[in-house]
């Protein structure tokens, strides 16, 4: 179901879930970030903090497309409440 087919309020509503889910991601992969970049700074065996800094680098590009995706949210439901207000007018 494209984006077009729904309707406003189901799309506020996966607009308000998205929001939440992008900043519990960013949240926990600051703090993984901050978590290796700290062990790699204090401990002398550095293999575990290095092979595990890659995943909050490589998991940060579902940011953007999160931040995408909700662009395109906000882009319908401000052309749904155009569409409203232009019926409400007509009528």
């Amino acid at each position: 179901m494209n984006l077009a087919e729904k309707t406003s309020e189901k799309l506020q509503g996966e607009l308000k879930v998205m929001k939440v889910i992008t900043r519990a991601l960013i949240g926990v992969l600051g703090a993984l970030f901050l978590f290796c970049a700290y062990g790699l700074l204090t401990n002398e065996d550095n293999t575990f903090f290095i092979s595990m800094i890659v995943v909050p680098i490589a998991l940060g590009a579902i940011i953007p497309l999160n931040y995408a995706e909700m662009k395109k949210i906000k882009t319908q439901l401000e052309s749904q409440k155009s569409t409203d207000l232009n019926s409400n007018l007509q009528v």
